[in-house]
């Protein structure tokens, strides 16, 4: 069994299976099960609980319509992956009995892929696209749970915490976006309990690997496609600059090293690169030429603390403003104090929560910090980039 099977090594399926269903019954009966229930499931059913949720029926389903849907496809990375990962499903012997879904960082269903006959068994669950499968709607199930616990996630029959749910299994894992570490959904995939097989977990494992791979590839294939157009007009060009795609990662670089990523450039507004200064980015048609607006190279950052934070660069005469987030202010306090030897993702996990547990969220945080500031914050380890003084304010509460 995989790591974080619902099946117990030699455990029979059909036995263990009743055996949850009984301790479902118990445990949610207020009575003392044969079988404990797993400590992820365990912390589920109370936060289902918490929630005033229903356990001996299904609770109200809330879905979004589907033109919003179809949006929601269309602004997600995971589409560029949707068809791959049905191959994979469509390689296995037991795909009548399976039912592959895919849904968006908000727990949202956008695809569904199966036989005719197990999507009319989901069907009568709500278990649709559109729909909202998160532990807030329908109590612990993987993909809800997935999202929870920030980790993969199997559940078999009574270890759902609505009992409408318990002839089902399912297997999912969050997929993250392969340049940032950003959360973008959940792969799941889902049967009848009594079809469970060990490899099942192996195959979404093996789908998030995919998906993964399949997005990395898609962004370098987007960064050799703005190479090419652009050529023409970075050959005839003198001094430094950079181009860049629409989130800021970098295609090709002349006269300046700036890392993978610099802030995502927007029409009008002033850049701070490390090394360049402050720079005006220009639009193309595939991306971003950015090239330096003052001969300042020096980026100068004052960050003024207090119940809304403000972010100051100044480079020569040119610079901006911007509200940030307490948190992010909080992770760029922790780096100016860290100094150029900065901060691995543990040690700032343990500066923001007293603890190295919540390293998916430290690398979100920054992720969303690097998209606002780019190159201005480096990674391997986090730290300010070279060139960049920041100076902190207490500012007024």
């Amino acid at each position: 069994m995989g790591v974080f099977s619902s099946v117990p090594p030699g455990a029979d399926l059909p036995m263990h299976a009743r055996d949850l269903v009984r301790m479902h019954e118990a445990v949610i009966g207020g009575g003392r099960p044969r079988v404990r229930p797993r400590p992820l499931v365990s912390r589920s059913w109370s936060r289902a609980l918490s929630l005033g949720l229903a356990a001996d029926g299904m609770n109200t389903r809330d879905s979004v319509p589907l033109d919003e849907v179809a949006r929601r496809r269309r602004a997600s990375p995971l589409r560029h992956v949707v068809e791959s990962l049905g191959q994979v499903l469509g390689a296995t012997s037991d795909t009548a009995n399976m039912l592959l879904v895919v849904t968006d960082a908000e727990g949202i269903i956008l695809w569904r892929a199966g036989s005719p006959a197990v999507k009319r068994r989901a069907d009568t669950l709500g278990f649709t696209e559109g729909s909202e499968w998160t532990e807030a709607r329908v109590g612990t199930n993987a993909i809800g749970t997935a999202l929870a616990e920030a980790a993969p996630v199997e559940l078999l029959a009574g270890e759902h915490f609505e009992q409408g749910q318990h002839p089902w299994y399912c297997t999912a894992s969050p997929v993250h976006d392969p340049r940032t570490g950003e959360l973008l959904g959940v792969i799941d995939v889902s049967g009848p309990a009594l079809t469970l097989h060990p490899a099942i977990a192996a195959l979404v494992e093996t789908g998030r690997r995919l998906a993964e791979a399949e997005l990395w590839r898609h962004h370098q294939q987007g960064l050799d496609k703005l190479r090419r157009t652009a050529e023409p007009l970075v050959a005839g060009m003198g001094g430094p600059a950079l181009l860049v795609d629409d989130d800021g990662w970098v295609a090709h670089a002349a006269g300046i090293a700036p890392g993978e990523r610099i802030a995502a450039p927007s029409e009008g507004q002033i850049l701070a690169v490390p090394g360049l200064g402050a720079c005006l980015p220009e639009r193309l048609a595939e991306g971003w030429l950015v090239r330096p607006a003052d001969t300042a190279r020096q980026v100068r950052l004052d960050l003024e603390l207090g119940h809304a934070p403000m972010l100051r660069m100044r480079a020569g005469d040119a610079g901006w403003v911007r509200t940030v987030t307490p948190r992010h202010a909080e992770i760029l306090v922790h780096l100016h104090a860290t100094g150029p030897s900065g901060l691995s993702a543990e040690a700032l996990s343990r500066a923001l929560y007293g603890d190295a547990e919540h390293l998916v969220t430290v690398r979100a945080e920054v992720s969303r910090l690097r998209r606002l500031l780019g190159a201005i914050v480096d990674t391997r380890p986090y730290r300010l980039a070279s060139g960049v003084g920041l100076t902190v304010h207490k500012g007024l509460e």
